[in-house]
């Protein structure tokens, strides 16, 4: 009796993951950026500084104050694939808690990837509908895997009553602001 053996071979693929920060001095937008003698330049939440959290700090953008909307959107310069985001507010170098002023500024945020600059020529990536001054985080990342040239920060304070803890103004005091791509190496 001849017994024949078989030999399967399975060849792997592996997959290593490396994000880069697609925004990263790329050109930024804001509405009503804020004055006073300090530079608030939109592109100040992409210029990869952090270590001073503070809108007063120079590495920060920072809105006026009493503004109803809030609107900040960065120019990826071409489409790109998006994985995730990640989003540093300005803490005013205090401890970032519920105690802390900016926490209700941020609540309610929305994020748009979009092939163009207007919101609503895009996708609604994400909104913020329970964080609370509790619970917010600092930074925040968000899980986004579309297919955009522009990411665009919105949020507003239009339709009263607002929720417990909001602020009564929109604020986009971002001190970074990070769209990460994911690149896939196969060996």
């Amino acid at each position: 009796m001849v017994r024949a053996f078989v030999f399967c071979y399975f060849f792997g693929v592996f997959v290593a993951k490396a994000y880069e920060n697609l925004a990263l001095h790329k050109s930024a937008w804001q509405l009503a950026p804020a004055s006073g003698g300090y530079e608030h330049s939109a592109n100040r939440a992409v210029d990869g500084k952090k270590s001073n959290l503070t809108e007063l700090g120079g590495e920060c953008t920072a809105s006026s104050f009493n503004q109803t909307t809030a609107l900040w959107w960065v120019d990826l310069g071409t489409l790109q694939s998006i994985h995730h985001l990640l989003i540093q507010y300005a803490t005013g170098n205090l401890r970032w808690d519920k105690q802390n002023y900016h926490s209700s500024s941020f609540l309610g945020f929305y994020v748009y990837i979009s092939p163009t600059e207007i919101k609503e020529d895009g996708v609604l990536c994400f909104r913020d509908t329970n964080y609370t001054r509790d619970t917010i985080p600092n930074p925040v990342n968000i899980t986004c895997p579309y297919h955009g040239r522009y990411v665009i920060y919105y949020n507003n304070r239009t339709h009263k009553p607002f929720p417990d803890g909001y602020s009564a103004y929109a604020y986009n005091d971002l001190c970074e602001y990070g769209k990460a791509l994911l690149n896939m190496f196969y060996f």
